[in-house]
């Protein structure tokens, strides 16, 4: 499936290339590299709360403050809850970025390979092999509870809300 101009970079419209995904819908399963090439996948996260930010790369400036941001707001949302952040960045360089931006509460991963996860989740950029930037928390269910795509790349996501979600999804 897919959807012509459904985002912009920099004013420009991007296809994004999967299904829409909407609350109530199951998440899709995945498996993402982590920054040391171990596989991660959504059932060994099984009985969380996540909130998975999806995003163009880490070394543009809008997704590294995003991702700082997160990392952040990470201690004040507990245990339960998991950041993951989600681009088609080589572990190594997630693994360089973190280090040099001191995240480490927020786990970077790598759809790279296959792009399997942004197929899956609806946010493969056709144009451009990278990911939207777009939110979705999946409640300890493995339902998703909110999705919020951001319509011009480089803009921030509305963090109030994604934060407010996962709250709310304990």
């Amino acid at each position: 499936m897919e959807r012509s101009a459904a985002i912009t970079i920099h004013g420009n419209p991007m296809t994004l290339v999967g299904p829409v995904l909407a609350p109530g819908d199951k998440a899709p399963a995945f498996i993402l590299l982590a920054n040391d090439l171990t596989p991660v996948t959504l059932d060994s996260l099984s009985g969380k709360v996540l909130i998975v930010s999806t995003v163009p790369s880490l070394d543009t400036p809008t997704c590294n403050l995003e991702t700082r941001r997160f990392n952040q707001e990470a201690a004040t949302l507990g245990d339960s809850v998991r950041i993951l952040t989600v681009s088609m960045d080589l572990p190594f360089a997630q693994a360089r970025w973190c280090g040099a931006a001191g995240v480490d509460k927020v786990q970077t991963l790598s759809d790279h390979r296959d792009a399997n996860f942004a197929m899956d989740w609806g946010v493969l950029i056709k144009e451009l092999r990278l990911l939207a930037r777009c939110l979705f928390v999946v409640g300890k269910d493995g339902r998703i509870t909110y999705v919020q795509l951001v319509k011009e790349v480089s803009t921030e996501p509305d963090y109030a809300a994604v934060l407010d979600a996962a709250r709310k999804a304990l």
